[in-house]
């Protein structure tokens, strides 16, 4: 009887474990076309940090994915090279399959779009085209389908650096947790745009904030921005200075608490900041670094959000992606030149990554997302 109740009682905690960890389908967006490019889906096993191939359709250039908080659909940026249009792509998401089904494209109305997101309601999917200068919102119909551009957005003015700052570039744009506000970070004229944003208005979500921008210093260059849980500090990733800068967010007002360098290799014109991400319990926060570099820099957050820096961890060429597992456990990184994706183990009491060198081998993978499988 005893040895019946310690293996019941085995079977219990190994359920428990697995509900903790579901099964995760790993969307992985590629710059690339073709057989070789498009978004592939892998089933990743968080237990034990593994992921098989499930899923490929092919897309022109998928580098930026949203996934609906519905987990039904999912969004896709179409950054054609060379080219002074672009696409944003709406898929339906088949969860028993693994399998994405195009539902409809919808022009940009500007080049080379980089990021999309995609609010809580899922009725606003928001566009950054970078070499377009602008911004494009698009509502969505009851099938996840997206209507043409509802709002597009200019954006005016240059920076110091005359290679890559002759324009404005508008480079993600993220909405803050409890979605007042839409943060829309512009490489070309070292500025932060704020809007904003009624999900309900069927004219005008997008509106003006107060201010209207936050300007850095010349020649940052601005690229991606991310948030607290809480939404109490906002983290601003530059690329041309590599620098990460940290603001106390008060309804939307920012003020600068804290400046940092990254990127300990390369030069002033060859740093490459590229994303970032807090892991899920709030302890730590990444950003990649591509360049001479290639790493990733790693930082514990304080209670007053200021950052401490931990370490740096090498990883592939051009990291110009990652991502941290829903668990905390693990963090995935996009190697763009490396044709692949590194999964690491996160300490959990230090935030230190460990290669578990184990690869996912993609053709140019640049963007990188997961949706539960149940």
């Amino acid at each position: 009887m005893r040895r019946i109740i310690v293996a019941l009682a085995l079977i219990c905690t190994s359920a428990i474990s697995f509900a903790q960890n579901p099964f995760q389908y790993l969307l992985i967006g590629t710059n690339a076309d073709g057989k070789d490019g498009g978004i592939f889906v892998y089933r990743f096993n968080p237990n034990k940090g593994e992921a098989t191939l499930v899923s490929h359709t092919e897309t022109g250039y998928p580098t930026y994915l949203a996934v609906s908080h519905d987990q039904k659909y999912v969004y896709a940026v179409n950054e054609y090279p060379g080219s002074n249009d672009g696409d944003v792509s709406a898929f339906a998401l088949d969860k028993p399959k693994g399998q994405l089904t195009l539902l409809n494209k919808q022009t940009t109305a500007g080049a080379s779009p980089c990021y999309v997101s995609v609010d809580s309601t899922g009725k606003n999917v928001v566009v950054a085209n970078y070499n377009g200068g602008n911004l494009s919102l698009f509502k969505t119909g009851a099938d996840g389908s997206l209507q043409p551009a509802l709002q597009t957005i200019g954006h005016e003015g240059y920076g110091v650096n005359v290679q890559r700052q002759e324009m404005p570039h508008v480079h993600s744009v993220v909405f803050t947790p409890d979605e007042k506000f839409l943060f829309a970070p512009n490489l070309g004229n070292d500025r932060v745009y704020k809007y904003k944003f009624n999900a309900t208005d069927a004219t005008t979500p997008l509106t003006d904030g107060d201010p209207q921008y936050y300007t850095l210093e010349d020649g940052y260059g601005p690229r991606h921005i991310t948030f607290s849980a809480d939404g109490k500090y906002a983290y601003v990733m530059t690329e041309l200075s590599s620098k990460l800068l940290v603001y106390e967010n008060k309804d939307g007002q920012f003020t600068e608490i804290q400046s940092l360098p990254t990127a300990k290799v390369g030069d002033k014109n060859d740093m490459g900041g590229a994303d970032i991400h807090i892991t899920p319990n709030g302890k730590f926060l990444y950003v990649s670094i591509r360049g001479k570099a290639n790493e990733i820099v790693i930082y514990k957050v304080n209670t007053d959000g200021k950052l401490l820096e931990v370490g740096h961890q090498p990883v592939g060429l051009h990291p110009r992606n990652f991502m941290i597992d829903p668990t905390g456990r693990f963090l995935l990184v996009a190697n763009r030149d490396s044709n692949n994706v590194q999964i690491f183990i996160i300490n959990k009491n230090y935030g230190l990554l460990e290669d578990t060198h184990t690869t996912i081998q993609v053709n140019k993978p640049v963007c990188l997302k997961m949706v539960p499988v149940k």
